[in-house]
């Protein structure tokens, strides 16, 4: 609304198992929790990125019981008490209206809110923050909701997909195109038309709206969810809202923004209400160590080493035993990640497998190890 002022919000979903990174990687430490690439945690680099942009007072994070202590060390102080905690992950429709009706008794009124995960990795992170102004500027209209598209740089069937609509419908300083369509992870084939029709962009899961047109959408596609937390807000700074937290999260639905909003948003007749900025800005989900791996290697076939070593006849190692000194003979493309009770040695090229450990210990009840 024209003159209106409308103070911004961050919501950081820091609540994720990153089962893929074990051992390193645990239930009370997950992958947000750890320094995967640089000094910093995920956690502590996406606040960082942030803070030029939105008070520390105004971050939000979203987590559970079991990594609340530790995300409240990570984060800043005056953060530390816009900690909320889950009484059970349902996915991120749950977790996003959970701190969209705290934001919205914070400030007495409507907000911006930028919705952001804790553990993705950003190269520029100036660029970002000008996408994410041009972006929370757009979902200053009522009913307008943006997600940031990655321009894909390869097949990759293990992301969902944002297709775009013709011309930018304006240009804030970046263009801004209407969504035609999410769709989910694809096989290969269609993998590559969408990356060469230069028309679609992996869905990084970083959104942009008002709480209001956010909760408008949830009404109308999850009136159930809607509707227990409404009736949990009312409890919000009261001695009984953990007690109503606890009975409301039975009542919530279980499943991502994506599928259970922003997709039918899309296929509502009338004015576009979904819009996506491309932003081009060195991210990497960071979803594997092998992703890690060609995050740190200065060129393909580098060895990366955590401290100390030495390689001979060796090509395209990620070794991380930082408390070791690692030598390395004649071995090519292999993941070895040492933690003081567990060693995990891979192929670089199978480390999307190291989730099928945690679910043999899952089934084995090893929870010393989980």
């Amino acid at each position: 609304m024209p003159g209106e002022t409308l103070v911004t919000h961050a919501v950081i979903l820091a609540g994720g198992r990153g089962t893929r990174f074990w051992p390193r990687s645990r239930t009370r430490t997950p992958k947000q929790l750890l320094n995967i690439v640089g000094k910093e945690t995920m956690l502590e680099q996406t606040v960082s990125r942030l803070r030029p942009l939105i008070p520390a007072e105004r971050i939000w994070s979203v987590t559970n019981a079991e990594q609340a202590a530790a995300v409240r060390k990570q984060v800043p102080a005056a953060a530390r008490k816009r900690v909320l905690i889950e009484p059970k992950g349902l996915n991120t429709a749950a977790a996003i209206g959970l701190a969209a009706i705290h934001a919205r008794h914070v400030e007495r009124g409507d907000a911006l809110l930028a919705v952001l995960p804790a553990d993705h990795y950003i190269a520029q992170p100036q660029k970002y923050r000008e996408i994410v102004a041009a972006a929370l500027d757009v979902a200053r209209e009522p009913g307008r909701m943006v997600v940031l598209g990655i321009p894909p740089t390869r097949p990759e069937t293990g992301f969902g997909y944002i297709e775009r609509m013709g011309e930018p419908i304006t240009d804030k300083g970046f263009p801004v195109f209407a969504v035609k369509r999410f769709t989910e992870k694809p096989a290969l084939p269609l993998a590559t038309e969408y990356v060469s029709s230069g028309k679609y962009h992996w869905n990084a899961g970083m959104f942009f709206w008002r709480v209001s047109t956010f909760l408008e959408n949830l009404k109308a596609f999850l009136p159930k969810t809607h509707a227990a937390l409404e009736e949990l807000s009312g409890f919000i700074g009261k001695r009984d809202y953990k007690r109503h937290l606890r009975a409301m999260y039975q009542k919530l639905q279980s499943t991502s923004v994506d599928y259970a909003v922003l997709e039918p948003a899309t296929r509502i007749e009338g004015p576009p209400r979904v819009f996506v900025i491309p932003a081009e800005i060195g991210w990497s989900d960071i979803g594997s160590w092998a992703a890690v791996y060609e995050l740190l290697a200065k060129k393909n076939g580098d060895n990366v080493l955590a401290g100390a070593g030495y390689t001979d006849d060796a090509e395209g190692n990620f070794l991380w035993a930082p408390s070791k000194y690692v030598a390395a003979i004649g071995v090519r493309d292999l993941v070895v990640v040492e933690t003081p009770d567990a060693l995990l040695i891979c192929p670089r090229n199978r480390a999307q497998d190291v989730a099928k450990v945690v679910k043999q210990l899952d089934r084995q009840k090893r929870k010393e190890l989980l």
